[in-house]
């Protein structure tokens, strides 16, 4: 569809308008009809400081006085030398200042009149760099000179210096050798270690299994005079197991992270009844009068991905809900599938995490200050860390000291790698 000749002037308006180079019209006698607002950056001239006005006012000498004999001299004779070409010129701001500009010159041949556009692309950066580089190269030229100078001085010292340095090269392929053998016995002192601790973990475990489960029968058959002293303190002594126990699995669960063995296996699984099975276990575990609750939100609680590691970082961290929450306080655990993805977030109403320790929670043996008289090893939210990073998920808190602390972790609904291994 064509435009109409007012839309058509009103579009070409707008592009000399919008145009980041400066473009002037002149009628024949040199006098400037269109000033556009780039050009008024260049100049530092209003659109109405100039038109109406001779061309030749933004023009430093020579130019300036010869500028209309150029216009008759073409009209007379019709011999082209700046228009229809473009070429370097120098133009006369307001402030009196000069700048470099290049110069394109068109006519146009109208009803009314012949008009000449003039584009200007200010050049005065270009010019800058290339006297820079100018300066620059003169410079180098210099250096050049000096260095071949010192180049043979440095000759003369190289070779005096060879020896010492053929020595010294010699002094540290030993020093280099003594290190490697050095590092290989670090190397062998850390496996020595990741095997001790791998198997002090499996050694203690298996008696204090086996305490656990006496004292169970003892207390389920033994004939107590004072049962509730009794019960008092088989109470304890399951705590005091658990705790070497938890104690002890959580250093074989970062030996084995740390050693790049705990691989993902993911299956699927319902994220609810994992859930629900946790919440039946820790009822053994936690404090008199405290609740553990589950709640589900959104979609179907199928997903895809690894049941076992991801119970390991939500048996840790309802462990600690109960560990940190008084007796009497509710620990909630929702669950929600929407958008790709399923969010866990646990929530406890304890002792909470002061604001300069929140930084620091998921290194390795760090604690709160206001958990120094609390049992624990440091280590469980560095486990439950490096778990979510195998389920390719992230995890975050929000906390307020003496209010209490939510954990929230979110996974995708599918594992993207058949198997994931701890880096």
């Amino acid at each position: 569809m064509c435009a109409y000749p007012q839309e058509s002037e009103s579009r070409l308006n707008a592009i000399i308008k919008m145009s980041v180079d400066g473009i002037i019209t002149i009628d024949q006698q040199g006098i400037v009809e269109t000033f556009n607002p780039a050009a008024g950056r260049l100049f530092g001239y209003l659109p109405e400081e100039v038109i109406g006005h001779n061309i030749s006012m933004l023009m430093p000498e020579p130019d300036h006085g010869r500028h209309d004999g150029y216009i008759r001299n073409y009209q007379q004779t019709g011999e082209k030398k700046i228009i229809g070409t473009g070429r370097e010129v120098v133009g006369l701001k307001k402030n009196g200042d000069t700048f470099p500009f290049r110069l394109s010159i068109s006519e146009v041949k109208l009803k009314e009149g012949t008009i000449y556009t003039g584009i200007i692309h200010d050049i005065s950066e270009q010019k800058k760099v290339e006297q820079e580089l100018s300066e620059l190269n003169e410079i180098l030229e210099n250096k050049v000179k000096e260095r071949t100078t010192e180049l043979a001085e440095v000759i003369y010292d190289v070779q005096r210096t060879n020896k010492r340095l053929t020595q010294e090269i010699e002094r540290r392929k030993i020093a280099e050798e003594e290190a490697r053998k050095a590092l290989a016995q670090e190397v062998e002192l850390g496996e020595m270690k990741s095997r001790f601790v791998s198997m002090a973990s499996h050694e203690f475990r298996t008696p204090l299994a086996g305490i656990l489960s006496s004292i169970s029968l003892v207390a389920r058959y033994a004939d107590f005079k004072e049962s509730e002293k009794g019960h008092k303190h088989i109470y304890r002594i399951k705590s005091a197991v658990r705790h070497l126990t938890g104690i002890l699995n959580d250093f074989l669960s970062l030996d084995k992270l740390n050693e790049g063995k705990v691989r993902c296996s993911p299956l699927t699984f319902d994220v609810t009844e994992l859930a629900e099975e946790l919440v039946e276990e820790l009822q053994e575990i936690k404090k008199k009068g405290q609740t553990i609750v589950h709640e589900h939100k959104g979609n179907s609680g199928s997903i895809y991905s690894d049941p076992h590691i991801l119970k390991g970082a939500l048996t840790n961290l309802l462990s600690n809900a109960v560990k940190y929450s008084p007796e009497g306080k509710s620990i909630q655990i929702m669950t929600e599938i929407d958008a790709g993805k399923v969010r866990i977030a646990i929530t406890d109403q304890g002792i909470g995490i002061p604001k300069e320790d929140q930084k620091h929670m998921f290194q390795r043996f760090f604690r709160a200050q206001n958990a120094a008289n609390i049992q624990g090893t440091g280590l469980g939210l560095t486990i439950v860390k490096r778990y979510v990073d195998l389920l390719e998920g992230t995890i975050c808190f929000d906390t307020v000291e003496n209010e209490g602390t939510t954990f929230a972790m979110e996974l995708p609904l599918k594992l993207s790698g058949s198997v994931q291994e701890a880096s």
